[in-house]
């Protein structure tokens, strides 16, 4: 069989890492979008807040181009083994990022929501926020290093922070329903601090499914429905 000509496989390997870098200036983008949205509710910053909402689009853009991107590589190439791992990679990935643009979004509406109510905000109600939100967005930079080098096993370390994620969840729940029985004035600055909370919980999750994607991606295994911790533990 004859070798594949060098100048095609170069050409290929060019395609697959200019789709890998547009993977991570979407991920770049989107890690801006949340930081900016949880500052918007801190600061209570109502045109930041816009600002994230009106940049939007530009995540939602980076969506379609990446994806018309691979399914050219996909129809063209006809990639195999790694190299389709690779490519199915990027595909999951940029819906997960897209996805947590839109919490980002969710968060900053809130952010406005909360300016606009006629109960102020109590700063108590935002200091799990910030704790989540901080949280999160380590988790998710963390999860998109890995993909950038490939690496599994810091993968699988990462992912198990999204249960430590979960717990600081459910405690600023019975936190916040503290409050509302105690004071139903505070009802709804703290179902809007709960909307946020829960939106940061499940950036957790998202980077959990990245994390996931990079096991996929170096070792070929599909740990989505099965429990990566226990899979971390088993390998060499």
């Amino acid at each position: 069989m004859m070798n594949p000509d060098p100048h095609v496989s170069q050409r290929f390997d060019n395609e697959l890492q200019a789709v890998h870098e547009l993977v991570h200036r979407m991920a770049g983008t989107v890690e801006d979008q949340m930081r900016n949205a949880l500052l918007a509710v801190q600061k209570g910053d109502e045109e930041l807040a816009n600002e994230v909402i009106g940049r939007d689009s530009v995540v939602d853009q980076y969506e379609l181009r990446i994806e018309e991107e691979c399914i050219s590589i996909l129809v063209r190439r006809q990639p195999a083994a790694g190299d389709l791992r690779l490519v199915m990679t990027l595909i999951k990935s940029i819906a997960d990022l897209e996805r947590i643009g839109d919490k980002a979004v969710k968060i900053a509406n809130m952010a406005i929501s909360m300016q606009h109510s006629t109960t102020s905000i109590n700063q108590r109600f935002l200091r799990d926020i910030k704790t989540m939100g901080d949280y999160a967005l380590g988790m998710f930079h963390q999860a998109m290093d890995t993909l950038a080098n490939g690496d599994a096993e810091k993968a699988i370390e990462i992912a198990k922070g999204d249960e430590e994620l979960n717990q600081e969840y459910r405690a600023a729940l019975r936190r916040l329903v503290t409050y509302m029985m105690e004071d139903p004035r505070t009802i709804t600055p703290a179902i809007d601090a709960l909307f946020i909370a829960k939106a940061i919980e499940r950036v957790g999750d998202h980077a959990r499914n990245l994390c996931e994607y990079v096991v996929y991606l170096v070792k070929g295994i599909n740990v989505r429905h099965s429990p990566l911790e226990e899979y971390g533990k088993q390998q060499d």
